[in-house]
């Protein structure tokens, strides 16, 4: 009986992790797994920004490139062409410590990478790594 009982705890765990449920403060990407967001450990407690990501005629770039936020809201960066990522890099953040981790790379239409912003009020700088050499660069200014 106690073998039975082991047995089905087992099946019932292995069934749990098999769906995958999502967790929130996860990225949210179609087609792809999800993997827990760098800013996962700050709660999100204020609005969702959209920031587009995009390819065209004009270049590569992030629609907006300047956002205003305040720690705690969602800077959502989603895909409408291209293939793209957001990455705080300490050379755009000099001095700055504890600078979350570059996304991956999205690179189909919808895909998202939600980011809750963990910053103090300062201006933060954030770049497209396979485009930042052509300018894909943008700015993150918190606000208290």
């Amino acid at each position: 009986m106690r073998i039975q009982t082991l047995l089905l705890s087992a099946t019932l765990v292995l069934s749990a992790a098999a769906c995958g449920g999502g967790k929130e403060g996860e990225t949210a990407t179609q087609g792809a797994p999800q993997t827990p967001s760098p800013s996962a450990s700050v709660p999100a407690t204020g609005r969702t920004i959209e920031v587009k990501m995009i390819t065209d005629d004009k270049g590569n770039y992030y629609d907006p490139d300047t956002i205003q936020a305040r720690k705690g809201d969602v800077l959502r960066f989603t895909i409408v062409s291209g293939v793209h990522n957001v990455n705080f890099t300490p050379e755009r953040n000099p001095g700055v410590s504890g600078l979350p981790p570059a996304s991956e790379l999205l690179q189909l239409p919808g895909q998202t990478h939600d980011f809750t912003v963990p910053f103090e009020p300062g201006t933060y700088g954030f770049q497209c790594d396979p485009h930042a050499l052509l300018g894909m660069v943008g700015v993150l200014e918190v606000q208290s």
